[in-house]
C-alpha cells in the first residue's frame, strides 16, 4: 500500500505535468486531441491519489 506521501507526490508530478502543457494555451488544447487525453489522464491520477489517501492525510 502506498503512503500518503508518496500519493502527495503523485499528485505534484501531474500538476506538472499539466502546467506543461497547459501554458500552449485554450486553443492548443482544444485543437490537440493528443494533450487532451494526456491532461485528461494526470486528472485521473490526481483524482485516484486523493481518493485513496488515508483519513489522517485528509485533514
Amino acid at each position: 500500500m502506498r503512503s500518503d506521501t508518496e500519493r502527495l507526490k503523485d499528485i505534484y508530478e501531474a500538476i506538472a505535468k499539466i502546467e506543461k502543457y497547459s501554458v500552449r494555451g485554450k486553443q492548443n488544447f482544444l485543437d490537440d486531441e493528443l494533450v487532451q487525453t494526456w491532461v485528461l489522464f494526470n486528472l485521473q491520477t490526481i483524482g485516484e491519489a486523493v481518493r485513496w489517501n488515508s483519513k489522517e492525510g485528509k485533514r
